[in-house]
């Protein structure tokens, strides 16, 4: 079906029937809900926006993720790649009660986590106050005691650079009446109790502060420094014992979790239908709807909006509509994976051309090609196989990339059993160790070897990229003419067409040099068709020298494949060999499964990426138009379930 065609809808309805209708359009899943015009809400305009519990729908959701995140880090559970999507239907997903539930305990799950932060803030500011009271452990007198009726207790600190013996000195020649103690020391301060009589305190203070002397910043606190510490310590265990429960009760609630990852999904269907009512215009006791909705469902559409009191019309868009037209990809599932290719890359504009079929089969047999080897092909096909099958993937990468990764590992399996390879040579290499047997005396059979026939395999591989080139401009030579520029598509592709038609029977008759004078009167008298004077040479020449250049370089970019082929095959044959070097079995197996393993996670990898660079720059540039706006109907789209309808 390629790009699906998409017709306007434009609908007015009772308001009293908004809920409903909107129910039904989720259950549909064909119609995208469109901004209003702005031209139909300014100034003193009948209709108005609807009012909407989005901003609501959103704080749900935002509750069951941080739920979900709080279970999975106090209570995980073992992630298993294959496991697979749990099954309910589309009534079940939708049931309020249910979503209600699991919001309920997504508030007590996160009121514990909220406990639990404070708990932790409280511990933080305790342990701060235990670090700045365990250097005055060493002083017995109550922190509420600042002297007797004749004495004054000082604490404070002096850097730690300070020479203490200079400081008690300096203090006693000062103030004879006055008493230092050091009570502790770290990395930058001394930690000082001084006793000194009232009389003496200025002259004291002078001779202690000459050596960067500054008060002890305490808060106002009774009892010893090391009674506090106590204190302190016990409020730790407190604080650490009320946040096992808190733990444990979170822990308990693991269960929930699976209830919670489906709360997730009900509450996104209450956005999306909540983003929707945003869009909608309404004037009090009617309400307006525009949008888009995909021609394969419309029958199903028009049959739920039967159920209702309205009127509505479904118009073709207009050609000067086409850029706000939203665009939808349907192949068959062979063609199906490419939209991950396309995705990537860019949508295709609507009313254009879906390169998906097109795509797929060069896509597939060069990603094989790059890959060739049988045993790589099987790896791919069978993770691709136990992955279908066991974890059912429905995201919106693995549900194509998947699927295309088995595609690509049949191909590669194909080439790779014409080429002879089976994780490089190794069972030659593996038959060479047991029998003591030549391994280049005992090759698997082989149609050519990326070795010993490169030339031939990079002929070949620029014979593709020519099928392909090919392609590409039949396919803009239709579009030109579809649109009525049956002369410029004779003139562009038709004439460079003429030049490779005309040297491929010259090179045949072995006259390719008469085969290339009769192309150059064709290319210029095609590039002078229109033109006068000078701009018959500028043209002439510019579409030559374009033409020459453009198409030798995307032929040439071609060679890639012959490339990663003959790499991928020297590096496994390398790896086989060193392991061969040891002549025992479990050494060269292990050897070369390893340098396999290497060799088949880089491929798997760069063929991708070279792949698609041959898709989306020698291919898609030249008849591809991007810029499409994915199509996003009004659908129930879940993320942890699979909906049974």
């Amino acid at each position: 079906m390629a790009i699906v065609k998409m017709k306007r809808v434009r609908l007015i309805a009772l308001a009293r029937d908004r809920d409903a209708l909107l129910s039904e359009l989720l259950h549909v899943g064909c119609v995208e809900v469109r901004e209003p015009e702005e031209s139909l809400l300014e100034g003193d305009a009948l209709l108005h926006r609807d009012v909407s519990a989005l901003a609501e729908a959103r704080g749900d959701l935002t509750s069951l993720q941080h739920a979900i995140e709080v279970l999975s880090r106090y209570a995980p559970r073992k992630k298993s790649l294959f496991t697979p999507r749990a099954r309910m239907r589309e009534a079940e997903l939708l049931d309020e009660s249910a979503r209600q539930a699991a919001l309920t305990k997504a508030e007590t799950i996160n009121g514990h986590a909220r406990t639990i932060g404070q708990l932790n803030a409280r511990e933080a500011r305790v342990h701060a106050d235990r670090l700045a009271l365990e250097p005055w452990s060493g002083c017995d007198v109550p922190l509420e005691q600042k002297g007797t009726a004749k004495t004054e207790l000082l604490l404070g600190t002096v850097p730690n650079t300070v020479d203490f013996d200079a400081l008690a000195g300096a203090l006693d020649e000062a103030a004879g009446a006055a008493e230092v103690r050091r009570l502790s020391v770290d990395r930058e301060q001394q930690y000082l109790e001084v006793i000194v009589h009232r009389d003496c305190r200025q002259e004291a203070l002078d001779a202690l502060r000459s050596f960067g002397f500054s008060f002890a910043q305490l808060r106002d606190l009774t009892g010893t420094a090391r009674e506090n510490l106590l204190a302190l310590g016990r409020e730790l265990d407190e604080i650490a014992a009320r946040r096992n429960r808190e733990i444990a009760a979170i822990t308990e609630m693991g269960p929930c979790l699976d209830e919670l990852k489906t709360g997730l999904d009900r509450v996104e269907q209450v956005i999306a239908t909540e983003s929707a009512r945003e869009r909608i215009l309404t004037g009090g006791s009617i309400l307006c709807l525009e949008g888009w909705a995909s021609v394969p469902e419309i029958p199903e559409l028009e049959k739920a909006l039967a159920k209702f009191d309205c009127a509505y019309e479904l118009t073709e868009p207009k050609e000067e509509e086409y850029p706000d037209v939203p665009v939808e990809l349907r192949n068959g599932k062979l063609v199906r994976p490419m939209n991950m290719v396309t995705d990537m890359y860019s949508l295709p504009a609507y009313g254009t051309v879906d390169p998906n079929p097109l795509m797929a089969p060069f896509f597939i047999i060069f990603y094989g090609m790059m890959m060739a080897d049988m045993g790589y092909g099987l790896i791919m096909m069978l993770l691709s196989a136990v992955i279908l099958l066991k974890a059912r993937p429905n995201g919106a990468t693995m549900r194509y990339m998947i699927p295309l990764m088995g595609l690509c590992g049949i191909s590669t399996f194909i080439w790779g059993f014409l080429t002879g390879g089976f994780f490089g040579d190794l069972i030659p290499q593996m038959r060479g160790i047991l029998t003591g047997v030549d391994p280049e005396s005992i090759p698997l059979w082989s149609l050519f070897s990326p070795l010993d026939d490169a030339l031939m395999v990079l002929v070949g591989s620029l014979i593709l990229g020519v099928i392909q080139i090919f392609t590409g401009m039949i396919v803009s030579m239709v579009k030109q003419i579809r649109r009525g520029e049956t002369m410029a598509a004779l003139c562009n592709e038709g004439a460079w067409f003429a030049v490779f038609i005309l040297a491929g029977i010259g090179f045949a008759a072995g006259k390719l040099s008469w085969g290339l004078i009769a192309g150059l009167v064709i290319l210029v008298v095609a590039n002078a068709c229109g033109k006068k004077g000078f701009g018959i040479i500028t043209g002439v020449f510019g579409a030559l020298y374009n033409g020459i250049t453009g198409y030798f370089s995307d032929i040439m970019s071609y060679s890639r494949l012959m490339a990663l082929m003959l790499a991928g095959a020297v590096v496994a044959q390398v790896f086989n060999k060193l392991g061969a070097i040891t002549g025992n079995i479990v050494f060269f197996f292990i050897i070369a499964m390893i340098g396999n393993a290497l060799n088949f996670a880089l491929n798997i990898l760069g063929c991708f990426v070279h792949d698609m660079r041959l898709q989306c720059l020698e291919f898609f540039g030249r008849f591809y138009e991007d810029g499409g706006k994915p199509f996003r109907p009004l659908n129930i789209n879940t993320k942890y379930v699979d909906i049974e309808k």
